[in-house]
């Protein structure tokens, strides 16, 4: 299976997609860029948190977020997938 990166059409408040770091939830798009918040794991102080406790005790909700918000521009872009199995080794 070739893989191919998602364009900036495909992302919509909601998307989940995927990097070779991380699980992502796209927040918002912008002309040429997209912000999304990473969703596993959650580093605190006191320990790291599953995406299911982090989920759970409502680290995803918002706006606002109570994590950061990452922005991806069209370079970046190139790293996201749809898919966890399109995602490079």
């Amino acid at each position: 299976m070739q893989r191919t990166y998602m364009q900036h059409d495909e992302f919509q408040i909601g998307t989940i997609f995927f990097t070779t770091a991380a699980k992502w939830r796209c927040t918002d798009v912008g002309t040429r860029t997209i912000a999304a918040i990473r969703l596993a794991p959650v580093e605190l102080n006191i320990g790291t948190l599953t995406e299911q406790e982090a989920d759970a005790a409502g680290w995803f909700e918002g706006p606002p977020f109570a994590l950061a918000e990452f922005v991806f521009d069209e370079y970046d872009m190139e790293g996201c997938y749809a898919d966890l199995s399109e995602v490079p080794d």
